[in-house]
């Protein structure tokens, strides 16, 4: 039987305008919402594809983006070239399993 413990992890990291893997979670998650300062944001469920997520921009326009945005990892996650992703944007995380 499962302990019922669930795991998380929040942080921040800086976007890049690549492909960038952010890694040392310590689990491979089963959800991760990201935002960046500029308020948008994306986030992935485990029943969604691969380098997809549900995302919001500050202006409030939501969409379901297919490409380029969140693929979990054994060990985090990697985020596509999404706009979230931008050179030097400072990106909040928080993940779970």
């Amino acid at each position: 039987m499962s302990s019922g413990v669930q795991r998380s992890r929040n942080q921040i990291f800086f976007g890049t305008g690549a492909q960038k893997d952010v890694l040392g979670v310590g689990f491979r998650p089963r959800h991760v919402r990201l935002m960046n300062e500029n308020g948008i944001t994306l986030e992935w469920f485990d029943h969604m594809a691969d380098a997809s997520a549900f995302k919001s921009v500050a202006a409030g326009d939501k969409t379901f983006v297919t490409t380029n945005a969140i693929t979990p990892l054994n060990d985090g996650f990697r985020i596509g070239t999404d706009s979230i992703n931008g050179a030097g944007e400072k990106i909040h995380y928080v993940c779970s399993e």
